[in-house]
């Protein structure tokens, strides 16, 4: 077997970095979670992870992007899949209860989110920044569906992804509150408003 290049095994170690600190952000949270432990768990030196992610805003800034990028992605799925819009969106409404107020996510990105308010100013612009390409996600899966299938709608696309990421957000936590909340009135709006 031949030996792996230095980039190769930089890849592999910011890999295993990356892996290690998304299951400690995920199950511990952002405060909670420190380099250290990162890697201690990861098995390598906390040099390893300085020379990756310059700071633990860098390193959790990361996970969120990987895992907002899979949620983007199952939504796509969800409504470009092939059969009836009823049918899309009872996709939708399988992934929002299986997604919504996971504790793990929706945890880690508010209390993120209230750390680049109130201590990392810094952050703040990068992770508005990405609150904005969420939006944009789903603004671009709502003119894919418009062109398949044109209409009016009751709202410019961009006001209604808004609206939709909105609802999720707040649905999210409070699901995470309270897990026997339905996820029922996502699926709703989308409905009424690709329907109107």
């Amino acid at each position: 077997m031949p030996r792996q290049t230095r980039a190769e095994s930089r890849a592999r170690t910011r890999e295993l970095l990356l892996t290690t600190a998304r299951e400690l952000f995920l199950r511990d949270g952002y405060h909670a979670t420190s380099l250290e432990k990162v890697a201690d768990a990861a098995g390598f030196s906390k040099g390893a992870v300085y020379s990756n992610f310059p700071t633990k805003d860098h390193l959790c800034e990361e996970v969120i992007t990987q895992v907002r990028n899979e949620q983007i992605h199952a939504i796509h799925t969800a409504f470009t899949s092939e059969g009836t819009i009823d049918q899309r969106l009872e996709a939708f409404d399988a992934w929002a209860d299986a997604t919504l107020g996971d504790p793990g996510w929706t945890l880690l990105e508010a209390e993120f989110a209230i750390h680049a308010v109130r201590k990392a100013p810094e952050v703040r612009a990068r992770v508005a920044q990405g609150g904005r390409e969420a939006a944009a996600a789903l603004e671009f899966l709502i003119g894919e569906e418009l062109k398949a299938r044109p209409r009016e709608l009751p709202l410019p696309a961009a006001e209604l992804a808004e609206a939709v990421l909105d609802l999720g957000i707040g649905l999210g936590i409070r699901r995470a509150v309270d897990p026997d909340l339905s996820p029922r009135p996502l699926g709703d709006l989308v409905r009424l408003l690709l329907r109107a």
